[in-house]
C-alpha cells in the first residue's frame, strides 16, 4: 500500500506525521488546555478533555488539509466531548427527597463570579487594549507574534498591554 499525501509537509505521512503532531501540541498545548479549563471549569477535567480532543485530531490529521483550521478542529472536538460528557453525566443524577449528610466539597461561586467580574472589566477596556491583552493572556501570543498580527511594534504591544493589564487591576479592585 502506498503512503498517503500529507499536504503539510509534501512528503511521506508515516515519516512525518507523529512529528508534525507532536509539535503542534508542543506549540498550541497551553492555549488549548486554557480554552478546555473554560469548558470545565476544572484543571483534571480540562486536561482529560484536551487529552481526548487531540487524541481525536490526531486520528484525523491527515484530514485536515489547513494547518490554520487544526485549532478549530481541537476545540470543536472538545465541545462536542463535553456535550457529549454532560449527557452522560446527566444520566447519573438522580432527584431525591433526602439531602446528602455531607457538604459539596468545592464551591465554583467564587470562581464563578471572578470570571463575571473579568468579563466585565475587559469589556470597559479600549478596543486595542482588549486586543492586545487577550491575544497575550488568552491566547498565549508572544509579543512580536501580536505585533505582526496588528501592524504594529513590538514596543507599540508592550506599552498597550501594560496599560491594558494596568486598567483591569484598577477596574478589578473598584466595587461592583
Amino acid at each position: 500500500m502506498a503512503a498517503a499525501h500529507n499536504p503539510w509537509s509534501g512528503g511521506d505521512v508515516n515519516g512525518t506525521r507523529h512529528e508534525e503532531f507532536r509539535e503542534y501540541v508542543a506549540e498550541r498545548g497551553t492555549v488549548l488546555l486554557r480554552a478546555a479549563t473554560q469548558l470545565t471549569s476544572d484543571r483534571t477535567e480540562a486536561e482529560d478533555l484536551l487529552q481526548s480532543a487531540l487524541t481525536k485530531t490526531y486520528l484525523a490529521w491527515d484530514r485536515i488539509e489547513d494547518p490554520a483550521a487544526v485549532d478549530g478542529y481541537v476545540r470543536r472536538a472538545m465541545v462536542n466531548t463535553q456535550i457529549s460528557w454532560w449527557r452522560r453525566r446527566k444520566l447519573d443524577v438522580y432527584p431525591t427527597d433526602r439531602l446528602p449528610d455531607r457538604p459539596v466539597d468545592d464551591d465554583h461561586t467564587g470562581r464563578s463570579e471572578m470570571r463575571d467580574a473579568l468579563g466585565r472589566a475587559l469589556r470597559r477596556l479600549p478596543e486595542r487594549q482588549r486586543l492586545a491583552v487577550m491575544l497575550r493572556y488568552y491566547e498565549d501570543m508572544s509579543e512580536r507574534e501580536i505585533a505582526e498580527a496588528l501592524g504594529v511594534s513590538v514596543g507599540t504591544v508592550k506599552s498597550t498591554v501594560s496599560r491594558g493589564m494596568s486598567k483591569l487591576r484598577t477596574l478589578m479592585e473598584e466595587p461592583s
